[in-house]
């Protein structure tokens, strides 16, 4: 898995240089996707001018036929996710525009059948080791489209590998060993907002599949509203068990950057408060890709911490084989 997160820059400046097929112009758009696949749409709605929704389910959300000159683009690493298959489906049924990105598979298969605009990345990885080449995808696409302007690919390229540095030596890795020395044996909260949130969810997953330990989200300012009581009873428990990390961003609006310091205060009462991180970057994607990179780093070390295998994904198979034999 190190030798994959490696090449992240190199996978931005891939999709940077990408010859981007024709897209129908669009007023908005749905993402589909799941897994590390379906973060691509999370990380294009983060980064569009205009309206980016993103679907992770079966089908398609009965209001989308309804939205202004929408357009479907379906996001499969592997090309035969299932839940990604039926949005396609259910597109295609209501007559919506496509695009696709996948290394093949179904999903591949089906957009050169149907003349759908498609964008084949390279195979070979892990689905969420291709980050850089799905999202780039995603975002190059919803570019085409005319929904979004000055992606910052290349200022990405040029950050993550700043922060990765030469074999995963960079300026990133101490901090990434400081926050998983104080996660390690902890579950982990990842708090953010806005962009930072999109940033949270790729941390959580990265630790659940990479490090094969829970994680959970926090967002702001909507936690202020109801978790913060749910942190305030359990004290030591808490504390041994629950480790906290804020992802910050300079560009966050004032009123939620004031929130994160006296969260924090209320959620140290139960929790252990691990550190802050901020986001680098100028664009929008490199500030996310960013902190995407420390995350990624944290999630390598804290498998590391646990003696386990990075790549695997057991439990995952386990539970696919389940449902292919129901």
């Amino acid at each position: 898995m190190e030798s994959m997160i490696e090449t992240l820059p190199d996978q931005f400046r891939w999709a940077a240089g990408l010859r981007v097929p024709e897209v129908p112009g669009a007023r908005s758009a749905v993402v589909c996707g799941m897994g590390g696949s379906g973060i691509s749409g999370d990380v294009a709605a983060a980064v569009a001018d205009g309206p980016v929704f993103v679907h992770k389910d079966f089908g398609l959300p009965p209001w989308v036929p309804s939205l202004s000159e929408p357009i479907v683009v379906a996001v499969s690493y592997s090309g035969n996710t299932e839940e990604t298959l039926s949005a396609v489906e259910s597109a295609r049924e209501a007559g919506l525009p496509i695009a696709a990105v996948s290394s093949g598979g179904r999903l591949s298969e089906l957009a050169a059948d149907e003349g759908w605009p498609l964008i084949r990345v390279p195979g070979g990885l892990q689905p969420r080791a291709a980050f850089g080449y799905l999202a780039g995808s995603v975002v190059q696409m919803i570019e085409a489209a005319g929904l979004a302007e000055d992606t910052g690919l290349d200022e990405a390229a040029s950050i993550t590998a700043t922060l990765l540095g030469d074999g995963l030596r960079g300026p990133g890795r101490q901090l990434a060993d400081d926050l998983a020395e104080e996660l390690a044996g902890r579950i982990a909260v990842i708090m953010g907002s806005g962009l930072t949130a999109v940033a949270a969810y790729r941390w959580k997953t990265q630790i659940n599949e990479n490090a094969k330990s829970p994680a959970f989200v926090s967002v702001l300012p909507e936690a202020d509203h109801n978790e913060v009581e749910g942190w305030t009873t359990l004290g030591t428990a808490l504390r041994r068990t629950v480790g906290v990390v804020m992802l910050r961003d300079d560009s966050e609006p004032p009123a939620v950057g004031a929130r994160f310091q006296p969260t924090a205060r209320l959620l140290g009462v139960g929790a252990t408060i691990v550190g802050e991180v901020w986001a680098q970057g100028t664009s929008r994607l490199a500030r996310l890709a960013s902190l995407t990179a420390i995350g990624d780093l944290v999630s390598l070390r804290l498998a590391r911490a646990a003696g386990v295998d990075p790549v695997a994904v057991d439990a995952i198979q386990q539970l696919k084989q389940t449902l292919g034999d129901s």
